[in-house]
């Protein structure tokens, strides 16, 4: 069998049993037809040992890749030897006699400062009240349409997005697959489908969010469409990651923000605050569903670097020190 078949027949088996998501189907997609392109077409699949794996690897290096794209594309190359090995197909896997170092992977989260955030959520709440505004108008001198205009919504809808990613930490991909029923009301809870299809519970514990959730969800109801998606675009079908990304992009700009901001900087910035705050870090790991702690212990480190400046700036030791 030939690497090509290989690796048609186990994207098909492999993720029509296995809960992932489009996104994960994706990478591995690339990463294996890249390792498909360094091997070649004509690649005998049963031949593939530790060399082929160990030179993958330095090639991948000699381009400049990052330790973590190195180590993504390297996991999905294993995921594939490994599914062939439980099949039978292949007797042992070429990992069985490698062993890899991708050296030290450090990528620390990029978080928005309180004053920053505090500039999108204004952003965004007073491009939603001036276009109240302009729909009052409309509906005082009776040109108003009574199905609610998609601008009036569109303004509710980018404030309700923004103010769940921070109120929340969802990740952005999670805040776009949210559906209508996924938001219960009464209880102020939204049910998140996670990375590897888990569920968690993102709690509304802020009174204002959780009327700004509200007023969005009504707002929706509104529209005659078949879609159950929570969040919609103007062609009343779900909005996407990339329509998230840049209602935040305008927001940001709007807000004289000159840095790149993403969605998931949201994510990292509640969470940076709340540990900062003093929030157990058990707790942040719950709240932003990672299955290992060593994932949240890397907001850690900058709330660490902020304790620091503080004291540095305000420690008693300081103005002792200076009068002797």
């Amino acid at each position: 069998m030939k690497i090509d078949q290989a690796t048609k027949e186990f994207i098909d088996r492999y993720f029509s049993t296995h809960n992932l998501s489009a996104k994960t189907k994706a990478a591995y997609c690339s990463d294996l037809a890249q390792f498909q392109e360094f091997v070649g077409e004509d690649f005998w699949f049963l031949s593939i040992g530790p060399n082929d794996v160990e030179n993958w690897a330095a090639k991948l290096k000699e381009k400049q890749y990052s330790p973590a794209s190195i180590r993504r594309k390297i996991v999905a190359l294993r995921v594939f030897c490994s599914y062939w090995v439980r099949k039978g197909t292949l007797t042992e896997s070429p990992f069985w006699r490698v062993r890899l170092s991708f050296g030290r992977i450090e990528q620390l989260p990029r978080a928005l400062t309180e004053r920053e955030m505090s500039a999108l959520l204004e952003r965004a709440r007073n491009t939603y009240l001036s276009a109240q505004r302009t729909n009052q108008h409309k509906e005082a001198t009776k040109r108003y349409n009574k199905q609610i205009c998609f601008s009036h919504y569109s303004s509710l809808r980018n404030l309700a997005l923004l103010d769940l990613l921070f109120a929340t930490g969802m990740r952005v991909g999670e805040a776009s697959a949210l559906d209508v029923p996924d938001f219960s009301v009464e209880e102020a809870v939204f049910r998140v489908r996670g990375k590897g299809g888990r569920y968690r519970l993102a709690c509304v514990v802020d009174h204002e969010t959780v009327q700004i959730q509200r007023d969005h969800l009504a707002a929706r109801q509104r529209f005659d469409t078949s879609s159950t998606a929570l969040f919609l675009n103007i062609s009343c079908e779900r909005l996407s990651t990339q329509g998230i990304a840049n209602i935040i992009a305008r927001f940001r700009k709007e807000a004289g923000i000159e840095r790149h901001v993403t969605p998931h900087m949201l994510r990292h910035t509640v969470a940076t605050l709340l540990l900062r705050n003093g929030a157990d870090i058990r707790v942040v790991q719950e709240f932003l569903g990672h299955t290992s702690i060593a994932t949240t212990q890397r907001y850690t480190h900058i709330t660490k670097e902020h304790l620091i400046r503080v004291l540095r700036n305000h420690h008693p030791s300081l103005t002792i020190r200076a009068r002797l």
